[in-house]
C-alpha cells in the first residue's frame, strides 16, 4: 500500500491549496472565486474555472439574502442534503420536487422538475439547480412572466439534453437575476450545493 495522508486538517488545507495553485481564477472577484474554488473541490476539475459564467454582484446579493434569513430553494433533494446546516443562519433550505407527482406534471405536458418550480416563492430567495436542466428553463420561464427576481441563481443542471442550452439561457438573459453558472453538459448536485456553502461562509464573514 503507498503512503496516504490521513490527518483531516492537512487534506483538507492540499486540498484547497491545490485548487488555488492551478485553477486559473485571475478574472474573478474575490468573493466570486471563493464559489469557484468551492465549486473546482466538489468536483476535482480545476478546468471547469474557464466556463464559469456569472454576474459581478451575484455573491453580494446571495449572502446580503442569507444574512437576512432568505430560503434556498433546491431543484432536488440531492442538492439539498449537500448544503450544510451549521453554516446557514437558520435559513430555510426547501425542495418542491416531492409535492409534484409525475401525473400532474404529465397532465401539465412537462417534467416533475419544472412543475415543482412553479411551487416556488422566487422573491429574495437564493436558487441552486443542480439536476433539472427544465427546473432551469421553467425559473427563466417564470421571471419572464413577472415572477419577483431571486437574490441569486446557482445553476448546473447537468446533462446531454437543455443543460447547455439552459444555462447558456441564463447567462446570456437573466432576466435581472445575479447569477452564476457553469457552461456545457458539466454539472451536478454537489457543484449547487457546494457554491450554496461558499456563500454561506461569506455571509458568516470568513473563509473554512
Amino acid at each position: 500500500m503507498r503512503p496516504y495522508e490521513t490527518d483531516p486538517k492537512a487534506i483538507y488545507a492540499a486540498s484547497f491549496a491545490t485548487v488555488r495553485r492551478e485553477a486559473a481564477l485571475d478574472r474573478f472577484p474575490a468573493d466570486v472565486a471563493e464559489i469557484v474554488v468551492r465549486v473546482i473541490h466538489a468536483c476535482g476539475m480545476v478546468e471547469i474555472a474557464d466556463r464559469v459564467a456569472f454576474s459581478p454582484d451575484v455573491a453580494g446579493s446571495a449572502t446580503d439574502a442569507l444574512r437576512r434569513g432568505a430560503p434556498i430553494l433546491a431543484d432536488c433533494e440531492m442538492v439539498a442534503a449537500g448544503i450544510t446546516r451549521r453554516l446557514l443562519a437558520g435559513n430555510p433550505v426547501r425542495c418542491t420536487l416531492g409535492d409534484v407527482s409525475a401525473d400532474a406534471a404529465q397532465r401539465q405536458g412537462t417534467t416533475r422538475s419544472a412543475a415543482a418550480v412553479d411551487l416556488w416563492e422566487t422573491e429574495g430567495a437564493v436558487i441552486a439547480i443542480g439536476n433539472a436542466p427544465t427546473a432551469l428553463f421553467r425559473l427563466l420561464e417564470r421571471l419572464e412572466a413577472g415572477a419577483p427576481p431571486p437574490a441569486a441563481i446557482l445553476a448546473f443542471p447537468v446533462g446531454f439534453v437543455g443543460a447547455a442550452e439552459s444555462k447558456a439561457e441564463l447567462a446570456e438573459r437573466p432576466r435581472g437575476a445575479p447569477f452564476l453558472t457553469l457552461r456545457g453538459r458539466r454539472g451536478g448536485s454537489a457543484m449547487a450545493s457546494a457554491a450554496v456553502n461558499a456563500l454561506a461562509i461569506l455571509a458568516g464573514g470568513g473563509v473554512q
